[in-house]
C-alpha cells in the first residue's frame, strides 16, 4: 500500500511539473481544441465597433454624424401642358405624359422631437416630402417653416429613438481644419467624402441675400444639399449648400451655412414661425478711395455709410452719411456683407454698439434695431 501511494505521488508530481513546464513554454497547448463549429464562428465574427479607429481614420466622427443625416425624396405635381389637348400637337409630337417632378437631397436631424434642417431650395414647392434615415426607416415629413433669404428649411417627422446630431462651433473654425461632408449625392446612398476648410466669410455669390459661407474642399455634389459640415469630433459646422462646378460634379469648390446662422433660423422658426431679422436703415457702400475722399474721411477699412433713411433706426441714434461702421456688436465688419449679416443678427428693439469714425474721431453709438421689412415683390 505504501509502495502505491509512492508511485501515485511521484507520478503526480511529474504530470504537475510537466503542467508547468508546457505552460510556461507553450500556453497555447493548453486552450484545448476548439470545435469546428466554434473556429467557422470565430473566422465570421465581425470585428467589435468600439475597436480603435486606425491612426488617421474619421470613423468614429461618421460614426456618430452619419446617423442623424437623412435623405429626403421630394414630389411636386406635374404641370398640364397648354397643348396637351391640340390634337395636332399630339399627333407630331405625341403625347406628353404629365410626370411629377422628383427630387433628392439631404437633412440633419437636430432634435430629438423630430426637427431637421435642410435647405429649402431642396423642399421649395413641393407637394410632397419623404425622410429617409440611415437605419432605412420612412416617414412623411411635414414643413414647419423656411427662410429663403438663408437658403434654409425646418421640417419635421414623427417617429420615435431619433438619432440626434451634436451642434458644434462654427466661429472658431480656421482655414485648413479637416471636415466631412456626408449626405446622399445623386441619390447612390449615404457618402463621406472628407475636406479641409478652404476659406471663411465667403459672400458675394449670388446664392442668397445673407451670405456668409464655408468653402471647403470635401467633395459635394447634388443631393448633398441640406447635408451635414462636420469636424472632426462629429460635430455639426455647417449645412452643404452649393458647389463651383462647371460640370455639375465637385470641382473642390463647396459651400456651407454655418451652423451659427442655422441656429437662428432654427430657433426662429419653431418659436416664432418665421426668422426675425434686424434692420437699421442706411445704404451701405465698400469703403474707396473716392468715397473717402468726396465724404473726407481719413479711414482705411469698414464700410462707409452713403444714405440713412429719414427717421429710420440708424437717423434715430445719430449714424450720418459719411460715418464709416468699423464693428457692430463687437464684430468687425470688413465689407457690405458683413455689415448686412451683422445687423440681420440683432434683436430687434435691443440697443447695440455701433463703432464708426466720423472723419478723423472715433465714435461709439447705441442702435435700436428694428424688424427687417419684407422685401416688396415686383408689380406683375
Amino acid at each position: 500500500m505504501k509502495r502505491l501511494w509512492l508511485l501515485f505521488s511521484q507520478t503526480v508530481t511529474v504530470l504537475l511539473a510537466a503542467y508547468f513546464v508546457v505552460g510556461t513554454l507553450k500556453p497555447d497547448w493548453l486552450a484545448g481544441r476548439v470545435s469546428r463549429a466554434d473556429a467557422v464562428a470565430l473566422l465570421v465574427a465581425p470585428a467589435s465597433s468600439n475597436s480603435a479607429a486606425p491612426a488617421g481614420s474619421f470613423r468614429l466622427a461618421a460614426q456618430k454624424s452619419s446617423a442623424a443625416v437623412v435623405s429626403i425624396n421630394t414630389s411636386k405635381a406635374a404641370k398640364n401642358s397648354p397643348r396637351s389637348n391640340d390634337p395636332w400637337f399630339n399627333f407630331f409630337f405625341g403625347e406628353q405624359g404629365n410626370q411629377p417632378q422628383v427630387g433628392l437631397g439631404s437633412g440633419v436631424i437636430v432634435s430629438a422631437s423630430g426637427y431637421i434642417l435642410t435647405n429649402n431650395h431642396v423642399v421649395e414647392n413641393a407637394d410632397e416630402i419623404e425622410v429617409i434615415l440611415n437605419d432605412s426607416r420612412r416617414a412623411r415629413a411635414k414643413v414647419i417653416g423656411t427662410d429663403p433669404d438663408s437658403d434654409l428649411a425646418v421640417l419635421k417627422i414623427e417617429l420615435d429613438r431619433l438619432p440626434v446630431i451634436v451642434l458644434g462651433d462654427s466661429d472658431t473654425l480656421q482655414v485648413g481644419d479637416q471636415v466631412l461632408a456626408i449626405g446622399n449625392p445623386f441619390g447612390v446612398g449615404q457618402t463621406v467624402t472628407g475636406g479641409i476648410v478652404s476659406a471663411l466669410g465667403r459672400n458675394q455669390l449670388g446664392i442668397n441675400t445673407f451670405e456668409n459661407f464655408i468653402q471647403t474642399d470635401a467633395a459635394i455634389n447634388p443631393g448633398n444639399s441640406g447635408g451635414a459640415l462636420v469636424d472632426t469630433s462629429g460635430n455639426l459646422l455647417g449645412i452643404n449648400t452649393a458647389i463651383f462646378s462647371r460640370s455639375g460634379g465637385s470641382m473642390g469648390i463647396g459651400f456651407a451655412i454655418p451652423v451659427s446662422t442655422a441656429k437662428l433660423v432654427l430657433d426662429g422658426i419653431v418659436k416664432d414661425g418665421v426668422v426675425t431679422r434686424g434692420w437699421i436703415g442706411v445704404e451701405p457702400n465698400e469703403l474707396s478711395p473716392e468715397l473717402a475722399e468726396t465724404f473726407g474721411v481719413n479711414a482705411k477699412e469698414g464700410i462707409i455709410i452713403t444714405g440713412v433713411l429719414q427717421n429710420g433706426p440708424a437717423a434715430q441714434a445719430g449714424i450720418k452719411p459719411g460715418d464709416v461702421v468699423t464693428s457692430v456688436a463687437g464684430k468687425r465688419v470688413a465689407n457690405v456683407a458683413d455689415l448686412l449679416s451683422g445687423v440681420a443678427a440683432l434683436k430687434p428693439g435691443t440697443p447695440s454698439k455701433f463703432s464708426l469714425l466720423r472723419r478723423d474721431e472715433r465714435v461709439e453709438l447705441a442702435v435700436t434695431p428694428s424688424v427687417r421689412p419684407k422685401p416688396r415683390r415686383p408689380v406683375q
